[in-house]
C-alpha cells in the first residue's frame, strides 16, 4: 500500500493509493502541520512539526499520535527529517528544525532531543530574515545524505544552505554560486553526491555533495521555484513547481503557477497534460514513489494527481478534501510504501 502524507489548511491528510483509488484520513485537525516525514526502513514512525505546537510522532504509521519527547524548545517545527544510514537500535536518527533557526537531534525516535548548536556563529547568520516576518527566520529544509553517514544539509529561510559533515556538531556555512533562499532540497539513492535544490532564486544542482552548485534554468521561464521531486528509477527525470514571484506562489489575490519538467541534459519544458491551468493555482507540492520509477505524484489546492510516464501526463485520484479547505503547500507530499 501506498501513503501520501501531506497538510491541508484543515489537519494533517494521510491517503492511502492505489492506482487511481484512494482513502483520506485526517489527524491532528487544527494544529498547522507545517511538515512531515517517515523513518525509510521503517515507515511506520511519522514525524510531524506544527506552527505553534511543536513536533508530534506517531509509531503506527499516523493512526495514534503523541507529542515529541523533551529537549526541543521550540513550538514553531518547519523541517523534519530521518536519516537513512545514521540509526540508533535500528531507528533512524531524526533532525527537526524551527523558527527561530534551530536544530534538534533525537537518538531514540523523538523521545529524547538535544539542540545542535553552533548555527548562529556561521557567518551569514546575521543577514538571515524570513521577508514575511523580517525580525525571524527559519529552517525551511533539511535533508540528510542517504550515502554519507552523519552529513546533512539545512536550508534556512532566508539566507543560507548549509551543510554538516559530523551529524550537526559543527557546520559550514553557505557556498558562494550555492542557492540562497532553498525550499526543497533533494538527493537520490542512485546518485552519490547529487542534490537538487527548489529555491526562490531559481534551480540549483550540485554533483559533489554541495562544494559546487550549478544553475540549469534553460527553458524554466518561471524562476519562483517551491518544490522538487526526482525519479526514483532516473536521477536525471526531475520536476519542480514554479511561479513568477512569491506572491503568484502563494498570495490569496492572484496566484498562478506551474510545473516544468528536465530530462537528462534538456531544456526545461512545462508540463500539464492532465493537470489544471496555471491561472488561479497557488504552488503544488510534488514527489516522487521511492520504489517505482517513472512514478510522480502532486498535491495542488483541493487535487491530488499522479503520474505514471515520467512526468509526462498526469490523472486525478478520486478523492475530496474537506468542504472549504485546500493543499497547504508550506508543507511537502511524502511518499511512503507501506
Amino acid at each position: 500500500m501506498t501513503k501520501l502524507y501531506f497538510s491541508t489548511d484543515k489537519a494533517l491528510a494521510i491517503l492511502a493509493t492505489e492506482r487511481t483509488r484512494a482513502q483520506c484520513d485526517f489527524q491532528m485537525p487544527g494544529r498547522d502541520a507545517q511538515c512531515v516525514a517517515f523513518d525509510p526502513l521503517r515507515p511506520q514512525f511519522i514525524y510531524c512539526g506544527t506552527f505553534g505546537s511543536g513536533l508530534w510522532r506517531s509509531d503506527d504509521a499516523g493512526e495514534t499520535w503523541r507529542p515529541a519527547g523533551d529537549g526541543i524548545t521550540q513550538t514553531r517545527v518547519l523541517s523534519v527529517a530521518v536519516s537513512r544510514v545514521e540509526r540508533v537500535k535500528g531507528v533512524g536518527v531524526v533532525y527537526a528544525g524551527s523558527e527561530p533557526t534551530a536544530i534538534f537531534r533525537s537518538e531514540d525516535a523523538g523521545e529524547t532531543w538535544q539542540e545542535c548548536k553552533g548555527l548562529s556563529d556561521l557567518p551569514s547568520a546575521s543577514a538571515w530574515s524570513f521577508p514575511p516576518r523580517p525580525e525571524t527566520h527559519h529552517t525551511r529544509w533539511i535533508e540528510t545524505d542517504p550515502h554519507v553517514e552523519g552529513r546533512l544539509f539545512v536550508a534556512v529561510e532566508a539566507g543560507a544552505l548549509i551543510r554538516s559533515l559530523d551529524a550537526g556538531v559543527t557546520w559550514q556555512d553557505w557556498r558562494p554560486g550555492g542557492p540562497y533562499d532553498t525550499h526543497q532540497l533533494k538527493t537520490h539513492l542512485r546518485s552519490a553526491g547529487r542534490l537538487y535544490s527548489a529555491a526562490g532564486d531559481g534551480y540549483f544542482e550540485s554533483r559533489d555533495g554541495g562544494n559546487t552548485w550549478k544553475q540549469l534554468e534553460e527553458g524554466l521561464r518561471h524562476k519562483y521555484l517551491w518544490s522538487v521531486a526526482v525519479d526514483s528509477g532516473d536521477a536525471d527525470n526531475v520536476i519542480v513547481s514554479a511561479a513568477a514571484s512569491p506572491l503568484r506562489s502563494h498570495g490569496d489575490s492572484n496566484p498562478e503557477s506551474y510545473v516544468y519538467r528536465r530530462t537528462g541534459e534538456q531544456p526545461w519544458e512545462k508540463i500539464d497534460r492532465g493537470l489544471p491551468g496555471p491561472a488561479g493555482q497557488h504552488s503544488s507540492v510534488l514527489a516522487a514513489h521511492p520504489i517505482e520509477p517513472g512514478t510522480f505524484f502532486a498535491a495542488w489546492e483541493r487535487n491530488i494527481f499522479r503520474s505514471a510516464d515520467a512526468g509526462a501526463s498526469w490523472e486525478r485520484l478520486d478523492v475530496s478534501l474537506a468542504e472549504g479547505s485546500r493543499v497547504n503547500e508550506m508543507c511537502a507530499l511524502v511518499v511512503a510504501e507501506m
